[in-house]
């Protein structure tokens, strides 16, 4: 993978001085790193690219190139590769699209079997900042931040919002088909590259999931936090699903569990991964939630809490010996529990900005502070405060790296000299509100991840018996607890009503009729089996016991097969109503007891299962045993694409399972 990084030779195939053409981006900035390598234009038409003059072809060179970089016609890209091989060339960089699948998949065999390596085809190249290598369209600005990219453009986006926000870019890497050189080994390289402390990666599709979660691991592991983003919801996957678990975990859900096991973080769109890079290149981690908002405007004050409420951060009230404190920087009157006003504090003496920040972040009784309002504007509103501005910063800065905490910064100047003195600092410093809170949410949430080692497993292939029954019984032999139950018609000995009459082989049986519940006595089963028989006709049935416990949760767990992710776990808010609500968390399988704990207390009904209103919690321990249960069946049963328990019956005394569902192939 060196070829790719720093080659000693290189050849654009394909240059041209036309600068509205690829060839001339690419030739230019190949040329750019000449004082480090050897660099060669190739191009039909003798193109004088910066004042050299290209060859005709690969053919006229006068030695091998260690890296060709391909921008010609799909067509001539067969020919082009074999010539290559043939004189030693090791790496391709494929910017060309528009190879058919059956010609790019006979291109990648050539390229294998002659032992090179091909990025591409259909990307937008390749930048090193250390070692001068620029193969990309664009411009760059030399960095800390390494992006990989699934899209070129996405990438060049970023890579631009990265030059904006002064935090640049170490690597970049766009991926294209991934036809050979995938994007787990591109990050794979990132974890051992100096220069990148921080790692923006945008995927579409994700190959070998599990592959690319240990990669991200290991990035974390290594100091580096991974940012990914990915495009959305997919509904072709929720059409495919047969169980209530597929269509819940359509889309990102599944995503977002894959960086939650790798220690990284999901986000939504390039501007939200780069304001967050800016943080994480900067700022010290957060240690906690606890954020205090200082102020110069109460309306603003009161927004960034309510904002940073709504990231999961908490903005609490401050303990009186702090407030005396923080009283005693301000006008008599101002609001100092939190959020903080300066109530005309900060024009008065611009020094009392750092003079709160020094006792909140000495208190002990927050992890951050937020600033927001007019700080970083004085000077370029009033000259003459320039350098007091300035000096501020400097002592700001100094306050973060002694106390080891971050300070957010909301400044209504978008650029001025101390908006960038208070990046230099490591202050991250952001144009809006939203910007703010936002990035100090997802960096404590990626400040409490950490990367979660796999848990083996034995695959096996346990035989499932038709219908309910069947399914029911391989959810048992995990330990899942069910009630009585028998085929029926059938022998009810050892069974007590009320019960249950369910059509066994019916997936969803509400939707059809296909369940009658509160049955007496075996009298009144006849006549339920009659009627039903009636709607639906002859088929398996099956009677069970009734659990009739008061104070239950109802709830959800489940399993499905992901294409790339392989085996995910789910629970949440079951019944009828689960896809509605959609109050799910999903894992990568399997997952052990706290894991199940953890998926749990991140379902918004989980004051329902710990104890609502007076009500009795439910017996989580219970609950998270069937979890890991169906966690493990998942995994280790290949042959099962998808199962469900809906509704898992969880009271104070323990759990029933009520239906199951186990979908082969």
């Amino acid at each position: 993978m060196r070829v790719f990084s720093d080659p000693a030779s290189v050849a654009v195939v394909g240059a041209s001085a036309d600068p509205a053409k690829w060839g001339y981006w690419l030739a230019r900035g190949a040329l750019r790193g000449a004082h480090r390598r050897k660099v060669h234009l190739v191009s039909r038409s003798g193109a004088l690219v910066e004042g050299v003059r290209a060859v005709p072809s690969l053919g006229a060179l006068p030695e091998a190139p260690e890296l060709a970089v391909l921008c010609t016609p799909a067509a001539s890209l067969p020919a082009l590769v074999d010539e290559a091989l043939g004189m030693g060339v090791s790496g391709f960089i494929g910017i060309t699209a528009g190879l058919s699948s059956s010609a790019e998949g006979a291109l990648v065999r050539r390229v294998q079997s002659a032992g090179a390596r091909l990025i591409g085809p259909n990307c937008l190249g390749v930048y090193d900042a250390a070692t001068s290598l620029e193969l990309a369209w664009g411009t760059f600005s030399p960095g800390a931040l390494g992006i990989v990219s699934q899209s070129g453009q996405l990438g060049l986006e970023l890579a631009g919002l990265a030059g904006e926000a002064g935090i640049g870019v170490s690597r970049f890497v766009s991926v294209g088909n991934q036809a050979d050189v995938t994007a787990v080994e591109v990050l794979d390289g990132l974890a051992a590259h100096p220069a990148t402390r921080a790692v923006v990666v945008y995927l579409e599709s994700f190959g070998d999931g599990r592959a690319l979660v240990r990669t991200l691991g290991t990035l974390r592991s290594a100091g580096k936090p991974v940012i990914v983003l990915t495009v959305g919801s997919s509904d072709a996957g929720r059409a495919a699903a047969r169980s209530h678990t597929g269509s819940l975990t359509a889309g990102t859900a599944v995503v977002e569990a894959a960086c939650r096991a790798a220690g990284a973080v999901l986000v939504q769109t390039p501007a939200q991964a780069v304001d967050l890079a800016q943080f994480l290149l900067g700022a010290p981690a957060p240690m906690g939630s606890r954020v205090a908002v200082v102020g110069d405007s109460g309306g603003q004050g009161a927004l960034a809490a309510d904002l940073l409420t709504a990231s999961g951060l908490a903005v609490p009230a401050l303990g009186d010996a702090v407030c005396a404190s923080v009283a005693a920087l301000l006008p008599g009157g101002a609001a100092v529990r939190n959020p903080i006003d300066l109530t005309g504090a900060g024009e008065r003496d611009l020094a009392t900005y750092a003079q709160l920040v020094d006792v909140l972040l000495g208190s002990g009784e927050v992890d951050g502070v937020l600033l927001t309002g007019y700080f970083g504007s004085y000077g370029a509103d009033a000259p003459s405060l320039a350098g007091r501005e300035l000096a501020v910063v400097d002592t700001l800065g100094e306050l973060v790296r002694r106390h080891r905490r971050p300070v957010v910064v909301h400044s209504m100047c978008r650029d001025s000299a101390a908006v960038r003195a208070l990046r230099e600092h490591g202050l991250p410093t952001y144009a809006t509100i939203e910007q703010s809170t936002r990035s100090l949410g997802l960096a404590a949430v990626l400040a409490a991840r950490s990367p979660q080692a796999f848990v083996p497993v034995a695959a096996s292939r346990a035989e499932v018996g038709g219908g309910y029954l069947g399914a029911r019984g391989l959810f048992a032999a995990y330990g899942v607890p069910y009630p009585k139950a028998a085929g029926w018609p059938g022998s009810a000995e050892g069974m007590a009503g009320p019960f249950v009459l369910k059509a066994g082989w019916v997936e969803h049986k509400t939707e059809v009729g296909g369940v009658v519940t509160g049955l007496p006595d075996l009298d009144a089963v006849a006549g339920a089996l009659e009627s039903m028989r009636g709607r639906l006709g002859d088929g398996d049935y099956v009677l069970e016991e009734m659990d009739n416990r008061a104070g239950t949760v109802e709830l959800i767990v489940g399993g499905r097969r992901d294409p790339a992710f392989g085996a995910v776990v789910v629970a949440g808010m079951g019944g009828t109503m689960s896809e509605l609500y959609g109050d799910v968390a999903v894992a990568l399988a399997p997952v052990d007891v706290d894991g199940a704990l953890g998926l749990l207390r991140r379902l918004r009904g989980y004051p329902l299962v710990r104890g609502w209103r007076g009500a009795p919690g439910v017996d989580e321990e219970a609950v998270a045993r069937v979890v890991v249960a169906v966690s493990r069946l998942i995994a280790e049963q290949g042959h099962v694409a998808e199962c469900e328990i809906n509704p898992l019956r969880a009271g104070a005394d323990g759990v029933l399972a009520l239906d199951a569902l186990v979908v082969t192939g």
